[in-house]
């Protein structure tokens, strides 16, 4: 139903109208008595053997949203309720900020694919832990953090510090994002000495807290081996939980599209259907070349039960989801659990 009536309708309508459409109905629903607890009555599968545990969180299941989707926090207890183990907000900003000029997501149908170049839009972390206090739900929830645009890398340490200790209290674990293309020079924090001394003072922030947090890397697809194999070193050396590969790509390679309409779009981060095999690629080197030394959460084209199977194949711990949910639907999560099962 959905993608024969309901996805041709959305389809017809501006991609970041139609996200915002959704999330008033969302938010609706949860301010309905028993909303959130019915909805789960037709989108949740649970089972004990889908019990995941990692880094000292247990999951009730692998399959989590990718971070992008509820940037501020605001209906996680409607994603809990579609079946999703595990929520990842953001990327959030210590100061809030609009992001970058509109029009910036395009969708590619053909390809089942999204163009986004959202910037890190965001109300900002004082804002999301407003709303995070307010959750009901139990769900397990990652906090993904990122510097504001017009802080310059030489200070970008300080706007990931900030935005660590807001959220401290009210997220499970960390996603530190410098691979985002979308922020211009955010991904020169992923060579190999600003990323050590990133991930370094984070971790020295954890050491502090009277429970440390588990910290984990978000990095570009389109890293080459010898950064890739940076990134294992880096990793291992600064005693960070692990990776979440990948993030969106650059690459417009291999698109059914026309190249005179990928050319008019612009700029911006591709996901999807197209990501799917390097996202794997990624996976598949860095839990074979660090003997699976850390975790690995595998994003990047799932759009079916077989596309998650094959990553966590791959060496992937848990898996996440976000263009696949759009070109599939919410069902799309518990098609998944019933597969693995």
């Amino acid at each position: 139903m959905y993608k024969t009536i309901i996805r041709p309708i959305l389809f017809q309508f501006d991609p970041e109208r139609i996200h915002g459409w959704i999330f008033f109905w969302f938010k609706l629903l949860q301010h309905i008595p028993f909303g959130t607890k019915i909805f789960s009555k037709f989108n949740q599968y649970q089972h004990p053997n889908l019990e995941k545990e990692l880094f000292g969180l247990k999951f009730s299941n692998p399959i989590g949203l990718a971070a992008g989707f509820d940037k501020n926090a605001e209906v996680i207890d409607v994603f809990a309720a579609m079946g999703f183990g595990f929520v990842e907000i953001g990327t959030l900003t210590p100061l809030a900020q609009s992001g970058n000029p509109k029009k910036r997501i395009f969708r590619l149908p053909k390809d089942e694919a999204l163009i986004n170049r959202m910037g890190f839009n965001n109300d900002g972390v004082i804002m999301a832990v407003e709303h995070l206090k307010k959750r009901k739900s139990k769900v397990i929830v990652g906090g993904n953090i990122g510097k504001n645009k017009v802080t310059p890398n030489e200070n970008a340490v300080s706007d990931y510090l900030t935005a660590f200790d807001v959220l401290y209290d009210y997220v499970d674990y960390f996603v530190v994002n410098v691979s985002s293309p979308n922020t211009p020079h955010l991904r020169e924090l992923q060579e190999k000495e600003p990323l050590k001394q990133l991930l370094l003072s984070l971790q020295e922030a954890n050491f502090k807290q009277p429970k440390r947090k588990p910290i984990l890397l978000k990095i570009a697809p389109d890293l080459s081996d010898d950064q890739l194999l940076d990134i294992i070193e880096i990793v291992n050396e600064t005693k960070i939980q692990g990776v979440i590969a990948t993030n969106t790509t650059i690459s417009r390679e291999n698109l059914s599209d026309t190249s005179e309409h990928i050319k008019q779009i612009g700029d911006g981060g591709l996901s999807g259907k197209p990501l799917k095999d390097r996202s794997t690629e990624v996976i598949r080197f860095l839990a074979k070349k660090s003997n699976k030394s850390f975790a690995i959460i595998g994003v990047g084209g799932i759009h079916t039960s077989e596309d998650a199977k094959e990553k966590l194949d791959a060496g992937a711990d848990l898996v996440q989801l976000y263009t696949g949910l759009i070109y599939e639907g919410p069902g799309l999560v518990k098609k998944i659990l019933r597969k693995i099962i």
